[in-house]
């Protein structure tokens, strides 16, 4: 911990004068159109459609498919279908919340986007570590470049701000597919923006992209819990990457010991952390660094940590060092949780990413890492050539701690730290991959999911067990203006018969994978129907917040299986990049678990399970190995039979 001696430093130090009702006050009403638009997506932007309002009829049609498999009996289901049918009639809800939830689309530019945030994430008030929060773990640093760890911050400092430059500049070219483009409003939100907790149980995300010219471009570099200032850039230049490892590497020279680790209160219940944000933000030299935090283009941790394995490189990412003999969090005292990008590199010089997902989803970040990543792997990517002026030495932003702040300091390390333990984590690569499975005619991602489903069933059987929970992967709805995501409810009849076929003796190969492929056909129809926006859960929460507050809520929402198929026992999704050797979140509800998955690699299929350590976490992970050994034997062997 820092001595006093230091308060008495950091006290006469300037501070610019900030206005505190931006730091504490209340939530903004327009706080999310305060971040500019990207010059080149805004036209773009105004062509998408908007995301539509399903068919009340197909949505509940579609919503009684999906119990069938999660009913416990058949009296269970008929039960379910009946308050669907009620919900739907006449004499029902549902058309009347229809033509409200109808009329709340024609008003908006996008029904669901204020409920999605609020509810989705800035609403909810546990940690974001861990249950929110996502990470990527970066490969090694390319031969062709310096292995220190200076020259790796260096390096993805440089490429971050080369990405930010032409983001602003209009060259960052939309994504989309053959059927068209895809929303990049949230790219808005990449640099230059922070998280803000707060104190009326509603976080916001606050944009300083659109200040002045000398107020953009710094980085926030962390090392041994000290904040730093860096310029990135200095008179509209990127500083080279020689400057940048020079200026990095004088923050490793000069932080030789452990200051408070007020890093640590980002990662506490966002109640506790808004309390906590407003007593620093009291002190106006402490409201200036937190400016400074809120405005940096990106956040960069220097971590002691020195992990070597996928699971020590994951736990590293995901929430930072543990110290059992403490029972505290040092890692997380070394970060700002609450910034959308916050790239992370250890002693050895192994590196990664954890990203604050409340306004922007994992695709824009992943993106972002890859071509940053890419450009570094190529010996020809512009390093920048160093200036004959040296840029000038990095700031230190040292808080003033006084007792309030470092008694919060000891709470918020010692919950992260029963958070974070509470976690294990379990990491496996298939022997095979993409070009396999494209070999047999299937889609990677439904392969991968019906992995996932045989695994499942496979543990809860072994442990006698009852499915208590769907599947939810998300699918992208950025085909529309301001789209984020739908579920994709995995757990479908099909996937059922085709899981119990598997360890049926009775059933031939031949009709193993005819149950396969039907899982497959019918999986690949739920992602294109919610990619379209035509989900259930979205929809369904729609309906139900267009109610008043002297309305009853429809019988249909407390339905023991209707809840039970949004109680997401297995939350999975998957991003690609050759960049990340590992990836990954944490579960969803307690009993459940959280399965990030990859299948762009051509020779491997890519797992990380989380969940809580009382859940059979590895053997889960064990069960996802023998499944993905007998889905590619049943394939292998009908080709065989075939020949």
């Amino acid at each position: 911990m820092l001595a006093r001696p230091h308060l008495s430093i950091v006290r006469h130090r300037p501070f610019r004068k900030i206005h505190m009702s931006s730091l504490t006050g209340p939530r903004p009403v327009n706080w999310k159109a305060a971040a500019p638009q990207i010059p080149n997506f805004a036209a773009q932007q105004a062509s998408l459609p908007r995301l539509p309002v399903p068919n009340l009829t197909a949505t509940l049609q579609r919503l009684k498919t999906s119990l069938l498999p999660l009913a416990h009996s058949e009296a269970e289901f008929a039960d379910a279908a009946r308050k669907i049918e009620a919900f739907e009639s006449h004499a029902g809800s549902g058309s009347l919340l229809q033509s409200r939830l109808l009329q709340r689309s024609n008003e908006r530019e996008h029904w669901l986007e204020e409920w999605w945030d609020n509810l989705g994430y800035l609403g909810y008030r546990d940690s974001v570590v861990v249950n929110v929060s996502y990470y990527y773990g970066f490969d090694g640093q390319p031969a062709h470049l310096p292995q220190s760890p200076a020259a790796r911050a260096a390096g993805l400092a440089r490429g971050a701000l080369v990405f930010r430059q032409k983001l602003l500049s209009g060259q960052v070219s939309p994504e989309g597919t053959k059927e068209g483009q895809f929303c990049m409003d949230t790219y808005r939100w990449m640099f230059d923006c922070c998280r803000i907790p707060g104190l009326e149980g509603l976080d916001w995300s606050v944009s300083h992209a659109g200040a002045n010219a000398d107020e953009l471009g710094h980085i926030i570099v962390v090392r041994k819990n000290r904040f730093w200032k860096l310029k990135g850039i200095v008179n509209g230049r990127i500083l080279s990457m020689t400057e940048l490892e020079k200026q990095i590497q004088h923050i490793y020279d000069s932080t030789t010991e452990e200051y408070p680790g007020v890093g640590v209160l980002t990662a506490s219940n966002r109640d506790v952390w808004a309390k906590d944000h407003a007593h620093l933000a009291a002190n106006p030299h402490n409201a200036s660094i937190l400016h400074t935090i809120h405005s940096s283009a990106f956040l960069i941790s220097l971590d002691i940590d020195t992990p070597t394995s996928p699971i020590d490189h994951s736990r590293s990412l995901w929430h930072g060092s543990l110290s059992s003999s403490t029972s505290d969090a040092p890692g997380l005292k070394n970060r700002w949780v609450d910034k959308p990008l916050e790239f992370i590199v250890f002693e050895n010089a192994r590196a990664g990413f954890m990203g604050e997902h409340s306004v922007m989803d994992g695709t824009p970040t992943a993106r972002m890492c890859d071509e940053v990543l890419d450009w570094l792997a190529d010996p020809a990517f512009d390093l920048g050539t160093p200036s004959a002026t040296p840029p000038p030495t990095p700031e230190p932003l040292d808080f003033a701690v006084d007792e309030t702040t470092r008694s919060a300091i000891d709470r918020a390390s010692k919950a992260a730290y029963e958070l974070a333990n509470s976690q294990t984590l379990s990491y496996h690569l298939t022997s095979y991959g993409k070009a396999a499975i494209k070999a047999f005619g299937v889609s990677p991602d439904s392969w991968a999911q019906m992995i996932i489903q045989l695994a499942y069933a496979r543990l809860l059987r072994a442990r006698g067990l009852t499915r208590e929970g769907g599947t939810y992967e998300a699918a992208t709805t950025r085909k529309y203006r301001k789209g984020r995501t739908e579920t994709i409810r995995v757990v479908t009849s099909q996937s059922d018969a085709f899981v119990s076929a598997m360890d049926d003796p009775n059933v031939s190969r031949e009709d193993r994978k005819r149950l396969f492929d039907a899982a497959g056909k019918a999986h690949i129809t739920l992602a294109k129907a919610a990619g379209t926006g035509e989900g259930v859960d979205r929809h369904m929460l729609g309906l139900k917040l267009c109610l008043k507050e002297d309305e009853p809520v429809p019988e249909l929402y407390s339905d023991a299986l209707y809840k039970r198929s949004g109680n997401w026992v297995l939350s999975t999704s998957a991003v690609f990049s050759d960049h990340f050797p590992v990836y990954g979140w944490g579960e969803v509800v307690p009993e459940g678990f959280g399965v990030a998955y990859m299948t762009g690699y051509d020779d491997r299929l890519q797992y990380t399970v989380t969940s809580r350590k009382e859940m059979p976490n590895q053997e889960f992970m064990d069960e996802i190995a023998r499944a993905a050994v007998d889905l590619y034997d049943l394939h292998a062997g009908q080709r065989k039979a075939k020949l």
